[in-house]
């Protein structure tokens, strides 16, 4: 350093402009490259399992299963989309299949009146399984009734009445003594 000028000689400023030179280049090439890897953490990073949730408005179900089931009340359903995709991170398919599946309370006599008709050859039957967000809601030593007959004029009507809608392929359960209906519909949207 010449002390008289309190600056540094000619050969100390070149060390010190390298000195910058390096840091602004680690700057300049560290920080997209610190963002590239955020990024990439953010979405190899793993996701919880998305559960959906128990939704207890009946105003989708009966526009849906309603012009052939009656108006359906105190329901406890859920919606989703079977592949899983649908979330922030996918790419959507060509085609989705969303599940509905759940429990309603038909009209007073609602239940009698469906698997009473001649048309269809009602059984007793128990239905698949549910997921476990809705076995609370499913009353035990329920006596159901199933009719593939019914099923296949159900998925008939629910594709006429909503052929914006998907097409529908369900499995309808009937429990007489408590007017409810268990249903499991999927529907296919091309």
């Amino acid at each position: 350093m010449d002390v008289q000028r309190g600056q540094p000689r000619g050969d100390q400023r070149g060390d010190q402009r390298g000195r910058t030179n390096r840091r602004r280049f680690l700057l300049i090439a560290g920080l997209p490259l610190l963002t590239v890897g955020a990024g990439l953490t953010y979405l190899m990073w793993p996701e919880p399992p998305h559960r959906p949730e128990v939704r207890t408005d009946p105003e989708p179900l009966n526009r849906r299963l309603g012009p052939f089931l009656g108006e359906l009340t105190d329901a406890h359903w859920l919606g989703y989309d079977i592949d899983g995709a649908g979330d922030d991170r996918s790419i959507p398919g060509p085609d989705s299949r969303i599940r509905v599946v759940g429990v309603a309370h038909l009209p007073a006599g609602g239940a009698a009146a469906i698997t009473g008709g001649p048309d269809h050859a009602f059984a007793p039957g128990v239905p698949a399984d549910p997921p476990a967000p809705l076995k609370p809601y499913l009353p035990a030593g329920a006596s159901w009734q199933h009719s593939p007959a019914f099923d296949a004029y159900a998925d008939g009507e629910g594709a006429k009445t909503q052929a914006a809608d998907g097409s529908p392929t369900g499995r309808y359960h009937f429990d007489t003594t408590r007017d409810l209906v268990h249903f499991d519909v999927l529907y296919l949207f091309a």
